[in-house]
């Protein structure tokens, strides 16, 4: 093994030098969004619903007891920057499904 300042850099193989290059993280543009206080019986499909109203939204992950399956009250909606913020704004203390969301 060849050591440059003390880290690994790379290693012989077969007679070639193999060498271990961590990928760069690209920035996604994303925001991934918490949602609280949600209704345990909210169709699946109108969280996705709300927050489309502000822009693309690129998933919805709601959460559930890993025992039980049933809903946990709470989730993630993924979205582009500018439009996590207009949601987040807009939808902060909002009434939907008889509850009022924690965003």
């Amino acid at each position: 093994m060849l050591f440059a300042g003390g880290l690994l850099a790379g290693a012989l193989v077969g007679g070639l030098l193999a060498r271990l290059q961590f990928a760069r993280r690209e920035e996604s543009g994303t925001e991934s969004i918490f949602v609280g206080n949600l209704a345990f019986r909210m169709p699946p499909d109108a969280l996705r619903e709300l927050f489309e109203q502000y822009g693309k939204v690129h998933a919805v992950r709601l959460m559930t007891d890993r025992v039980t399956r049933k809903p946990r009250g709470f989730g993630f909606v993924v979205m582009n920057k500018r439009d996590a913020r207009a949601a987040i704004k807009a939808l902060n203390g909002k009434e939907f499904f008889g509850r009022q969301l924690k965003v």
